[in-house]
């Protein structure tokens, strides 16, 4: 039995290091601007209401279940308002069947990672499966074995360190596509859970607050990293993206921008031949902005091209009334990200930022 729960110093340490987690957002280096620190403490409470579902809720490896990571008002790393992403607790030495029926989205992966969020701010993926790799069903039924050892059919490969399956499936029209239902249960493990032992919350309440310190650390820091060439897109190494857990069929064009009221950022391209592509605008944390309620986001299906077939976008904090325009919703500054997936070629997008006058 764990004294430190029993006493409560568990429940207190916890508290503790939530307190010290607002360090993150009172940096020095971090801005001060009054709607920039409102959603940081947000963000800490977001990334707290999260790492309790993985770290509390769902850490019996044996009974496993899906779980969402990042959604409408929980975000974690630029995360893709196209996308669905579903969770799982597991542990590498276990073998695990993933059974359900695909829904309409466009996309399809599903990942094995060691992540390591809670320490060093890492996600490595060790095994996956992408949708033209995966055999499916007549009807979109699916199975999959996740286990050490290879199988026949669809296997997803586990390493020792695994801890965590991801399921992504992005949409090109959130309004129309249904997402799929998926089931995971462990094989050849016991009948029913235990009920929690002390030292159980215990870990996962230090691991809750590791995590939310180093999710937030994690992303300021490439916030930072992005804010060394504002407002252009600069070509950092992928690999920094893929160890944070990024698809390995994604590529990633991040960047920084910044604006007065009376200016908006330009952004041109020529996309490539590609299945799937997006641009999304994200606040200071790298959560992105409210898609519910605004257009902070455009991809493959909804962008209006140019009769060369360029993709213009405007962001601006109003409509410029051409091109594709992003709505600010109220910041002047913050990050944003544009995607290609499995393109021949990668463009990196000009951009330039313009007084809206000379939109007009």
């Amino acid at each position: 039995m764990s004294d430190a729960v029993v006493s409560g110093k568990a429940w207190a340490d916890f508290c503790d290091q939530l307190k010290s987690a607002g360090n993150i957002i009172l940096a020095d280096n971090a801005p001060d601007d009054p709607l920039i620190r409102a959603e940081g403490f947000r963000y800490l409470s977001r990334l707290t209401k999260l790492a309790l579902e993985q770290y509390v809720e769902a850490t019996d490896t044996d009974f496993p279940f899906f779980y969402r990571l990042s959604h409408e008002t929980a975000k974690i790393g630029a995360d893709n308002p196209d996308s669905a992403y579903l969770n799982a607790q597991i542990d590498g030495s276990k073998n695990y069947r993933i059974t359900g029926k695909r829904g309409s989205m466009k996309y399809f992966s599903i990942v094995a990672n060691a992540m390591r969020y809670d320490s060093d701010g890492t996600a490595q993926a060790t095994g996956s499966l992408m949708d033209e790799e995966i055999d499916w069903g007549p009807d979109g039924e699916l199975e999959i074995i996740a286990s050490s050892e290879q199988q026949e059919g669809n296997w997803l490969k586990l390493t020792p360190d695994a801890n965590i399956i991801i399921v992504r499936q992005n949409s090109l029209d959130r309004v129309a596509e249904q997402v799929g239902q998926f089931h995971i249960e462990r094989l050849d493990g016991p009948d029913r859970p235990t009920p929690i032992a002390a030292e159980t919350l215990e870990q996962g309440l230090a691991t809750t607050a590791q995590f939310v310190k180093g999710v937030a650390n994690t992303f300021a820091d490439w916030t930072r990293m992005f804010a060394e060439y504002p407002n252009e897109f600069h070509p950092f190494d992928q690999q920094i993206y893929q160890k944070a857990g990024g698809a390995k069929d994604l590529f990633y064009a991040h960047a920084y921008w910044k604006l007065a009221p009376d200016e908006a950022w330009l952004i041109e391209v020529m996309p490539p031949e590609c299945p799937y592509w997006n641009f999304q605008l994200n606040n200071w944390w790298m959560e992105s902005l409210d898609y519910r309620f605004a257009q902070i986001t455009i991809n493959k299906h909804s962008a209006r091209l140019e009769a060369d077939g360029s993709l213009r976008i405007l962001v601006a904090a109003r409509d410029p009334g051409i091109g594709n325009w992003i709505d600010t919703c109220g910041h002047r500054e913050g990050t944003a990200l544009l995607r290609w997936q499995d393109a021949q070629e990668n463009p990196m997008p000009a951009a330039r930022v313009i007084k809206m006058e000379e939109i007009a």
